[in-house]
């Protein structure tokens, strides 16, 4: 019942950006905490970024921080990430996902999305 739909993914050549999106059906968008997870071949699931329900406060994984944006929009029940200066290491799939704050940040959200891929070429 509850859905979290990315798109945005795809194909980009290193310094070049991407923005993802992320549509949530089935659950009250403004209760919840959104966030980003990504995860590369062979290696584990990362934190990205997070936002909370007001869209007031926001928070970054390391490897992220000033290249990211999260934002989002509670009328359209939207999160996005504003990807800039991507590095061929921002290769992986990406996860839309949504709970309380803490279980976002943790990788224990209540919810994910089905991933979406982006690739950065040399």
């Amino acid at each position: 019942q509850v859905q979290l739909v990315e798109s945005g993914g795809g194909l980009v050549q290193t310094g070049g950006s991407l923005r993802l999106s992320c549509t949530a059906s089935g659950l009250a968008f403004g209760d919840y905490a959104m966030g980003w997870w990504r995860q590369a071949p062979g290696k584990e699931r990362e934190f990205v970024a997070r936002i909370n329900r007001f869209g007031n406060s926001r928070f970054y994984g390391r490897s992220v921080e000033g290249r990211f944006t999260i934002s989002r929009d509670n009328a359209k029940n939207t999160v996005y990430l504003q990807m800039n200066n991507l590095k061929p290491e921002d290769t992986a799939v990406y996860y839309c996902t949504a709970g309380f704050v803490h279980t976002v940040v943790a990788g224990r959200a209540d919810y994910w999305g089905q991933g979406t891929q982006v690739t950065v070429s040399l």
